[in-house]
């Protein structure tokens, strides 16, 4: 006996504390619920070690007497429930047997499927309104009331018929409109404040100059966390909501947020650099090498190209700051019998016009290294996000999209740099090789015709 009255007095004891979990559970912080907690299980030992001492101390009939009264508490209250079951029982029959009549009465009216198309076009445009930059504005219960509505399964009443009718026309009203309105903006480091919201009907919505996209779970508006890039954008929002009258240009999202969303997180240049990792740092750094090669090279060929030129007006007075002359001076003999000396001119002029060939085609070997190794380094990293990409698959068991989507874009980051350095650097090498050539030949044509009419002048003396 002792061992039941105990249990019955935990049972209260155990109902009290479920009443108390259940205040309890509704306050906001987590401290204040654990302290809570700790101090309703302390309240309860507390409460069990109270009872037990008081039943201890009974007598032998003072135990019967709390027994039998413990008992035919119980089963007073267990009639109560039995005769509460019973009606509910009851009264759910009679329910379900009312519900059925109705049903019938309305199938007999032709209103079975009135009901029907209600519940589905409620439970579309609730799953439409749960994404909609409308329900921002609109901070009532019709997501809630439109499906209650689609999962029905008693008959509507006019009210409710009423209602839908009246929320799809507010939706319709409200997709036609450009308004501004005050409303709470989430902004992107999480803190909410209070703006002037600019909405294009259900496509687009800014606020001080930022767009915004709206998160069904908080019902808010959240300014994107990246903003578009290009000035002309931002631009036309900051446009959008100066204007009070007349038309003015704007971005209109068709898909009601979602191409904005994925517009604005494509990675600029940075991002997809960073994305080709080390391999990736080693190819630009030979095209940034190869460039100001390129660079430095060209302006040298320009310059003396220049400079030969220059020296083509007055053949007769060579001068050592450009290379045709150095060419022409490299003949040093006696005038007078340069006809015998002929061959030793030429082999010095030849001499001459080796000497600046090193100096025309500096860099090029080096370019057309960089051209052959930047497709190279390039496929050592494709190679590197493919293996990534396996890894990845090998590693989570599943062939998700999402996971193997770094490794894919590393390998096609990788490639890309290796062709964007190696064309640019094809191309540059070829300019500088015909520049190289056209002076060479420049100097091989204007020595030895230099050299020959020399001898022809000798002769004829």
């Amino acid at each position: 006996m002792n061992k039941q009255l105990i249990n019955i007095c935990s049972g209260m004891v155990l109902l009290a504390s479920v009443g108390l979990s259940s205040v309890v559970c509704a306050q906001s912080g987590l401290d204040d619920v654990l302290n809570k907690a700790k101090a309703t299980r302390a309240a309860e030992a507390a409460l069990y070690a109270q009872r037990a001492k008081e039943y201890n101390a009974m007598s032998d009939a003072e135990k019967q007497r709390a027994m039998q009264q413990a008992s035919a508490n119980r089963a007073a209250v267990q009639s109560q429930v039995d005769v509460k079951a019973r009606k509910y029982s009851e009264n759910d029959l009679t329910i379900t047997q009312m519900n059925k009549q109705l049903q019938e009465q309305a199938r007999k009216l032709g209103l079975t499927e009135i009901f029907g198309s209600a519940r589905q076009i409620a439970g579309d445009n609730a799953i439409q309104l749960k994404n909609s930059l409308v329900s921002a504005q609109f901070s009532d219960d019709r997501v809630q009331f439109l499906a209650s509505v689609a999962s029905a399964e008693r008959v509507l009443t006019p009210k409710q018929l009423e209602r839908l009718a009246l929320e799809m026309q507010r939706e319709m009203t409200a997709d036609s409109e450009v308004v501004t309105y005050k409303g709470m903006v989430v902004e992107a480091n999480g803190n909410p404040i209070t703006a002037d919201i600019t909405r294009i009907g259900p496509f687009t919505a800014v606020a001080n100059g930022k767009f915004l996209t709206y998160i069904p779970a908080l019902s808010r508006l959240s300014m994107l966390r990246r903003q578009p890039a290009e000035s002309e954008l931002m631009q036309e929002a900051v446009a959008l909501q100066s204007t009070s009258t007349g038309y003015v240009e704007a971005v209109v999202d068709s898909t009601r947020g979602t191409l904005m969303g994925m517009y604005v997180e494509r990675p600029n240049m940075n991002e997809r650099i960073q994305k080709g990792e080390e391999v990736g740092y080693v190819i630009i750094t030979v095209g940034l090498l190869g460039v100001l090669a390129f660079l430095f090279q060209l302006a040298y060929l320009i310059m003396a190209r220049m400079g030969v030129s220059t020296q083509m007006r007055d053949l007769q007075h060579p001068k050592r700051n450009n290379a045709l002359g150095r060419v022409l001076l490299a003949f040093k003999g006696d005038s007078s019998k340069i006809e015998e000396n002929a061959e030793v001119a030429e082999l010095r002029i030849s001499e001459a016009v080796m000497r600046e060939v090193p100096k025309l085609e500096r860099f090029q070997p080096f370019l057309r290294l960089a051209v052959a190794a930047g497709p190279l380094l390039g496929l050592v990293g494709t190679v590197w996000g493919m293996i990534r990409t396996f890894q990845s698959i090998t590693e989570s068991g599943s062939s998700d999209p999402k996971l193997m989507a770094g490794g894919i874009g590393q390998a096609m980051i990788a490639t890309v740099l290796g062709l964007g350095v190696a064309v640019p650097l094809l191309f540059g090498n070829a300019l500088l090789t015909s520049l190289s050539r056209s002076i060479v030949q420049l100097l091989d044509e204007q020595s030895t015709g230099m050299l020959a009419e020399n001898i022809e002048k000798r002769k004829n003396v």
